[in-house]
């Protein structure tokens, strides 16, 4: 069914709330050595730096998942991107280890908020056949953010310091709340009981989590271990290349995956969810283990070249980039599929739920694959990291097709 205009209207704050929140989050990450040179954080302080996010994100999730599906998610939303406003605005007058950490945990809490409520209103507002679409688009926000912000934030504050940079998201967050004041309607559909039990035993939910749980592990390696792979030393198994080329390797994988999102979103809605999901997850798997071919590829190329802002690069700068651009790619294949999966499944039955269940399941692998990355590394070389990575990629696509057949059939696939 064609949406109408004020309904096209209404995704149009939501995106840009993805947007800030993404840009929020970005630049404290991109600033956090700033803040513990400043502060003069050490050892476990700085682990609590970085734990204060996670603590903020993991007490939200469940409470405001259910508090979302049970009474208005617009008010909702309207009182996280308030509270994602504050947090930041604290940040400015921060001077302790102790005021960080509070406003960390105040970031988290703002950015489950905006994250989870958003995402369920565009399920919600998005008809069947268009919501990886639309979900497409809205990860594409997120995206964009992520590279303007991973370039923008140290230069920002190299030449402003800290405050006017907060002053800003300050004001885009209240830019972005009053376009959702304005322009998103109430939302007046209420679950009752607790959503999360009835969905946790969903089927489809289930047999994408067999999946998920495994990919989480593979994505969080992959997205940590490029950045030291590209910049540590040669001694180290890396290959040693600039702080700027680290970044461009990183914005690689943003971009390919900004501009595909939205189209492939667009092929799931026709195509069907899982047969993304499957395809997405296996590519990158294999993409992932080709990332340490990278150095004896590049050498093979046998060629430097000069670029504006990174110097005199060598062949297998390019060799890296284009396999983390795939790598972009690929995940553009999976994600608006996979959102939109749990979308499907929560529509009436408990969509902000559903998405958090989605968030839960990713927990315990980006928790434990950090440290299994940092035993890896150390002990059997960096690139048993990719290795393992494209690994479990690859296990969690074999044992999400396992089930699909088992318990749907072998054409069930396509019916997803």
């Amino acid at each position: 069914m064609p949406f109408r205009v004020t309904d096209r209207f209404q995704f149009y704050p939501l995106y840009l709330t993805r947007f800030v929140a993404s840009l929020g989050f970005i630049t404290l990450l991109t600033l956090l050595p700033n803040y513990i040179e400043q502060l003069g954080a050490t050892g476990v302080v700085v682990g609590l730096f970085v734990t204060a996010l996670g603590i903020g994100r993991t007490v939200a999730l469940v409470p405001l998942g259910w508090a979302a599906d049970r009474y208005d998610k617009r008010l909702l939303l309207l009182l996280s991107m308030l509270l994602s406003a504050v947090s930041y605005a604290l940040f400015v007058f921060v001077d302790s280890s102790a005021g960080f950490i509070l406003a960390r945990i105040l970031q988290g809490l703002g950015i489950v908020g905006t994250g989870i409520i958003s995402l369920a209103l565009v399920g919600e507002l998005a008809a069947e056949d268009e919501r990886a679409n639309q979900i497409g688009k809205y990860n594409s926000w997120r995206m964009a953010a992520g590279i303007i912000g991973t370039i923008g934030a140290g230069v920002l504050y190299d030449a402003f310091g800290f405050d006017p940079i907060f002053a800003v998201l300050v004001v885009l967050f209240f830019i972005a709340l009053l376009g959702v004041w304005f322009l998103v309607e109430a939302d007046d559909s209420t679950i009752e009981g607790f959503a999360f039990f009835e969905l946790a035993l969903n089927e489809r939910i289930l047999t994408v989590t067999s999946f998920r749980a495994q990919y989480a592990v593979s994505v969080t390696l992959v997205r940590n271990w490029v950045p030291i792979f590209v910049g540590v030393s040669v001694a180290r198994g890396g290959l040693a290349l600039s702080a700027t080329a680290v970044g461009a390797v990183v914005a690689a994988e943003k971009f390919t995956n900004m501009l595909g999102q939205p189209f492939m979103g667009r092929f799931s809605d026709s195509y069907g969810r899982g047969l993304f999901i499957a395809v997405g997850g296996g590519l990158y798997g294999l993409i992932a283990v080709a990332i340490p071919l990278a150095s004896s590829a590049g050498g093979g190329l046998g060629i430097s070249v000069t670029l504006p802002l990174l110097g005199t690069v060598p062949g297998v700068f390019f060799v890296v980039l284009l396999l983390n651009g795939l790598l972009g790619f690929a995940d553009s294949v999976r994600e608006p599929a996979s959102m939109a999966l749990f979308a499907d499944e929560g529509k009436g039955n408990g969509i902000t739920s559903s998405i958090g269940i989605r968030g839960l399941v990713w927990r315990p692998g980006a928790l434990l694959a950090p440290l299994l990355g940092g035993y890896l590394m150390d002990s059997v070389g960096m690139e048993w990291v990719f290795f393992v990575a494209g690994g479990t990629a690859l296990t969690g696509v074999l044992t999400f097709l396992g089930i699909i057949s088992r318990r749907f059939g072998t054409d069930a696939l396509a019916r997803w």
